[in-house]
């Protein structure tokens, strides 16, 4: 039985819970460089451990400029650094455009939903 853990308030731009031993970061509202500053610290937290499984899901989005580009890069950077696994989670038409313009989704395929990015296999670690 996998049992799931209510997401924690942390900022009312990010929700982080555990879910099938992945730590899953709900990126919420406008992702801008405020927001960026307000997450930036819990996503360093979660993504400097050694061997982290990471999920940022992006499907709770309103807005994404380049503040949350730099966040995902960052935190790819971190993850693969220490022999982790990150996934992405995305739906918003235009994050997507985004991702497909900058090559990001090259190195972070997003998936459509958090089941599926759970499911991947591998690290994603794909080059420009």
């Amino acid at each position: 039985m996998v049992v799931q853990q209510e997401p924690a308030p942390l900022t009312r731009h990010l929700r982080i819970h555990q879910d099938r031993g992945f730590t899953v970061l709900e990126f919420r509202g406008e992702i801008d460089i405020a927001a960026a500053t307000e997450i930036l610290p819990s996503l360093d937290r979660v993504t400097g451990r050694p061997g982290a499984r990471i999920v940022i899901d992006l499907r709770q989005i309103e807005f994404f400029d380049c503040s949350g580009l730099r966040l995902l890069y960052r935190a790819r950077q971190r993850v693969l650094d220490r022999d982790g696994r990150l996934h992405l989670v995305c739906t918003h038409p235009l994050t997507l455009r985004i991702l497909r313009v900058t090559g990001l989704n090259r190195l972070l395929p997003p998936q459509a939903t958090l089941d599926a990015a759970l499911g991947q296999p591998e690290a994603t670690s794909g080059t420009l």
